[in-house]
């Protein structure tokens, strides 16, 4: 992977799972046991689908730019969608509590949004190709005076 990509990478998981490491401490503190374990599920479902596709993005705006944007969209269509089943499929779960799920994985997923939008306005990605320093001079043309 390369470096910028690592460091967007790195630059939306860590402010993601920080919030996430709040939001299990809220949700012990309201739900307890299972409030905390529905709020790590979401925050592990919402690092796992968001990072997955940053990663498919990526790889998506090198290998063909010209679908880089309607990838894009399809993309986080894809994982809004899927958010939205996760919240519908685990609504009457008895293993962790289904609110603090549902709440974590909205919160995070804005958290994850906003992160990724820092990370690459801050970014000093270049986007025109330096000259190569072996790159041949152009021969002079025309009277040496």
């Amino acid at each position: 992977m390369p470096t910028n990509d690592a460091r967007t990478l790195l630059h939306t998981a860590l402010p993601t799972a920080a919030a996430g490491a709040i939001a299990v401490a809220i949700g012990a503190g309201v739900a307890g046991g299972k409030g905390a374990l529905g709020a790590l599920v979401g925050t592990l479902v919402v690092i796992l689908f968001m990072g997955i596709g940053l990663v498919v993005l990526q790889r998506t705006a090198r290998s063909l730019p010209h679908l880089f944007q309607a990838m894009g969209l399809m993309l986080y269509t894809a994982q809004l969608l899927l958010v939205f089943i996760f919240v519908a499929a685990f609504k009457n779960t008895t293993a962790f509590n289904p609110k603090a799920f549902a709440i974590t994985l909205v919160a995070l997923t804005l958290v994850w949004i906003g992160a990724q939008a820092r990370a690459h306005m801050t970014a000093k990605i270049l986007y025109v190709e330096p000259e190569s320093s072996k790159a041949e001079k152009p021969e002079k043309t025309g009277s040496p005076t």
